[in-house]
């Protein structure tokens, strides 16, 4: 399914054990681990699913302890003035965002249709967007200045408005600040590693 190789009795089929599609030797000759399916040990997988894997791999073992130990942010929801200071975090089942302040919030994560990262500045071209979930639509990604907040649309259960929600960076304290921009980047990450998968 990737090059001309005719199958005989020396010349065998693999299957990439991520995408199930045919390949020769040659070109199913990566072997990543692939914890998400079942697969403990590394598998056969071919170049185009190994990169993606790889990617995974590191992810879940970087960002994603990141997100689940969680970061304080200022939140915004659509048009308000009004701002509110919250623990933001990934649910241990990584389905569900967190937001505990005077109040408690719960995000479906597979409802969430944009994400944008927003950076100094707040220029057009120094916003990472990547819409992934619910959406396909292409990745705009801008400079590498430091991530300050986030701009999300989702839909919440039960309903299919579109809402808005603002996270800004809390200045309170430099470490809070070193966490809050280290949970950006580790969600920025997810997002694009999901638009990447979803779009596979």
């Amino acid at each position: 399914m990737h090059c001309d190789a005719k199958f005989d009795f020396i010349t065998r089929k693999h299957h990439c054990r991520r995408c199930g599609k045919c390949f020769c030797d040659k070109c199913c000759s990566k072997k990543v681990p692939l914890p998400r399916m079942c697969f403990v040990d590394p598998v056969r997988q071919c170049a185009e699913c190994s990169v993606i894997s790889q990617k995974e791999m590191e992810f879940y073992d970087r960002q994603l302890k990141v997100l689940m130990n969680g970061a304080t942010f200022y939140i915004t929801q659509g048009s308000s003035e009004k701002s509110e200071n919250v623990v933001c975090r990934l649910s241990n089942n990584h389905r569900y965002l967190f937001l505990d302040g005077e109040d408690h919030y719960e995000i479906e994560v597979a409802r969430i249709s944009t994400v944008q990262i927003l950076t100094e500045g707040f220029t057009p071209g120094d916003i990472h967007t990547y819409t992934s979930l619910l959406e396909s639509q292409c990745i705009i990604e801008g400079g590498n200045s430091r991530a300050t907040g986030m701009l999300i649309q989702y839909k919440p259960q039960g309903s299919d408005e579109l809402l808005q929600m603002k996270f800004t960076t809390s200045e309170d304290f430099n470490s809070n600040k070193k966490m809050s921009a280290s949970w950006l980047a580790a969600m920025h990450k997810a997002a694009k590693l999901l638009y990447e998968s979803r779009d596979q």
